[in-house]
């Protein structure tokens, strides 16, 4: 008798956080990733083919934090997550990552469509090509003061 194997929560992340025209990527870079606990909540991994090229979009929450972190704590986390979809995906040439926090919009303001008012904007991204490290990220210097504990 064939017995079924429940997904692991990794195997379901990947599949639900998907995105891009290259699904089956994204997916298997989620896999790498989602076996781990990060401190920051990946929401979402993007890939996308162009021609030749295969871009790979990574985004974090840069909210409600699994462990508080410092903020080279956090460049290290960004790191391990850009080595860990390189090595996932080798036909890659770039991965954008970047970091989102919620924006409160009021009861009634729509959302969605033509009209619609962004629900989040972005507080830290990074471009990296393979062979480099993160090069001059994008800080949101009121987000970074808040966001990340303070000493070692």
């Amino acid at each position: 008798m064939a017995q079924a194997s429940m997904p692991t929560v990794a195997e379901l992340d990947s599949v639900s956080r998907a995105a891009g025209n290259r699904i089956d990527i994204a997916e298997r870079i989620g896999r790498s990733i989602f076996a781990t606990t990060w401190s920051a909540q990946v929401s979402q991994i993007s890939a996308n083919e162009i021609g030749k090229h295969l871009l790979i979009g990574i985004r974090v929450w840069g909210v409600k934090f699994h462990n508080p972190m410092t903020r080279p704590e956090f460049d290290a986390e960004v790191a391990a997550l850009v080595s860990r979809a390189f090595a996932a995906a080798p036909e890659a040439e770039e991965i954008d990552l970047w970091a989102s926090v919620p924006i409160e919009v009021g009861k009634g303001v729509v959302v969605s469509g033509d009209l619609a008012k962004p629900t989040t904007r972005t507080v830290y991204s990074t471009s990296v090509r393979r062979g480099q490290k993160p090069q001059a990220p994008y800080w949101d210097q009121d987000w970074a003061r808040v966001a990340f504990k303070s000493g070692p």
